[in-house]
């Protein structure tokens, strides 16, 4: 069921918006398709961290238990790659559909992991990894 969620989200959602409220289109072809740039490299770089995390043997879902502190791969610059490359897709999906409807949805998605979702894994893993995690906070910045 998360799944079918994070696919509406992410994919869907846009582009309903972008046709039902075509508020203003304020990217025009050719540039809008600079969006599948984004779009490419969003989803490299969440599925790279995907791969680090499979790799260590840890869990990427959003409920699941993390037992191992990655720092390694995308996690060397920035502490959420998987949540990075979920807003640049969005954006380059908001880029090349061009109007600016698109583009509430990767600052819906920032501004909802930014304050609600984050936060909450930090303490998470702070209490699970306690000063090592402080460590690599105080070392990595949380997005870039």
């Amino acid at each position: 069921m998360a799944r079918i969620m994070e696919a509406a989200i992410l994919i869907v959602l846009p582009i309903i918006f972008h046709f039902l409220f075509p508020v203003s289109v304020i990217i025009h072809r050719p540039y809008s398709y600079l969006g599948i740039i984004l779009m490419i490299l969003g989803f490299a770089l969440a599925s790279w961290a995907a791969r680090v995390f499979r790799e260590a043997g840890t869990t990427f879902e959003l409920h699941g238990e993390s037992s191992i502190l990655t720092v390694s791969g995308p996690f060397k610059i920035s502490r959420n790659p998987i949540y990075l490359g979920m807003v640049l897709w969005l954006l380059g999906l908001a880029v090349l559909l061009g109007s600016l409807t698109a583009f509430i949805f990767p600052v819906l998605l920032f501004l909802l992991t930014n304050l609600l979702i984050i936060p909450i894994e930090e303490k998470e893993l702070e209490k699970m990894h306690g000063g090592k995690y402080d460590n690599y906070r105080q070392s990595v910045r949380r997005w870039l």
